[in-house]
């Protein structure tokens, strides 16, 4: 079976995991902790980073930095993960949904407006397979209306928008380093702080809530409980497995757009004859080897196609269920239809994209993919 992931290993992971061990500090905020933010802020020009345990982490300091009280509402996109609305409810927010573009899963930058009222707090963009959200309209309605923008760039690391990094353009940016991203810890994220004025307090949630950070720095002679916070950063384990992935950084993304464009090329005559539709990529934006997925005509159709290639030892899955119509959410949605979200929750399938993938095993899966639309 080729599998849909296979996490990538530099080789380094087990020695850095070593050196932890063997340093006197495995728990939060060691010598791999610092290594990794200055990889981060130096790489990308960040103010601020701060590694936690899961970009779900990430996500609900957001939520705290922000102060999101009960009735409060977040505009989020119906087709992302539970982790981009599940922040924001902790606090008692409304969420309300936005549907996905007719060429893109990404949010309707166009139907945003609409849905702001006095209520609306934030808007969170989310940047599907790490293609750009046209930030330029997203900001401009932030400023407009005095929201803030926290960019949900899970799957975005190392991309961009009209040059500026993804994760980096809205107040606050959250990545992931889930075993199935590009860089991954197993279980990682990292809280990105573009607006200065949350800094301090964004280090203070960070360490439970305690003015630790200051003390440790030398800033205070003494450190105490000054405010509301989490034990959100991971231990030195974790810093010292992601860190060797930060090192080969270059390498891993080169392959795995190297694997993506492979796809796009191959198939798409049959996006030409109309069997299935391939990802548009905007002109202000790049693939960065996140994902590779396209979308079926009919959900039939793409249980059909999942069928087939399983019986050819290929595992291909979809995706995100949109979270509007959810078991969770569905009676406190307001009813408006999404179906753009919908046709993607229905008919988006998604090949095998990992570092290890040969190119014998990728034309294999070309190929199989190719016969059955020509069969149809």
């Amino acid at each position: 079976m080729i599998p849909f992931n296979k996490p990538y290993l530099s080789g380094k992971e087990v020695h850095y995991l070593y050196e932890a061990v063997h340093s006197g500090q495995i728990s939060g905020n060691g010598i791999y902790t610092k290594k990794c933010h200055s990889f981060f802020e130096n790489r990308f020009n960040f103010n601020k980073t701060l590694l936690t345990t899961s970009c779900t982490d990430a996500l609900e300091m957001c939520a705290l930095l922000l102060n999101i009280q009960p009735g409060d509402e977040i505009i989020i996109p119906s087709y992302t993960f539970v982790s981009s609305a599940l922040a924001f409810i902790r606090q008692g927010a409304k969420i309300v949904f936005v549907d996905s573009k007719k060429d893109h899963p990404g949010i309707n930058e166009n139907l945003i407006e609409s849905l702001i009222t006095d209520k609306t707090r934030a808007i969170v963009p989310v940047h599907y397979a790490g293609i750009a959200c046209d930030m330029d309209k997203i900001m401009q309605l932030a400023d407009q209306f005095n929201l803030m923008v926290v960019e949900d760039a899970a799957q975005a690391i190392d991309n961009y928008y009209k040059g500026q990094v993804l994760g980096g353009i809205g107040h606050l940016g959250c990545y992931s380093f889930h075993e199935t991203k590009n860089l991954q810890c197993g279980e990682g994220g990292l809280l990105i702080i573009n607006d200065k004025k949350l800094i301090k307090r964004a280090e203070i949630l960070w360490e439970k809530g305690t003015n630790r950070a200051e003390f440790f720095r030398g800033e205070i002679n003494k450190y105490g409980w000054v405010d509301t916070g989490s034990s959100f950063l991971p231990s030195e384990l974790n810093s010292s497995f992601l860190f060797a992935q930060l090192e080969n950084i270059d390498l891993i993304q080169s392959k795995r757009k190297d694997i993506w464009n492979r796809y796009y090329e191959a198939l798409t005559p049959l996006h030409n004859s109309g069997k299935i539709a391939l990802p548009k990529i905007p002109n202000y934006t790049e693939q960065n080897g996140h994902l590779f997925y396209f979308t079926c005509k009919t959900p039939d159709i793409r249980k059909e196609l999942i069928g087939f290639l399983r019986k050819h030892d290929i595992h291909a899955v979809f995706h995100y269920q949109s979270l509007h119509l959810s078991d969770y959410y569905k009676d406190k949605h307001d009813n408006r239809l999404l179906p753009e979200a919908m046709k993607y929750s229905d008919c988006l399938i998604r090949l095998p994209l990992f570092f290890e993938l040969t190119l014998e095993q990728q034309n294999y899966i070309i190929n199989k993919t190719i016969l059955f639309f020509n069969s149809k």
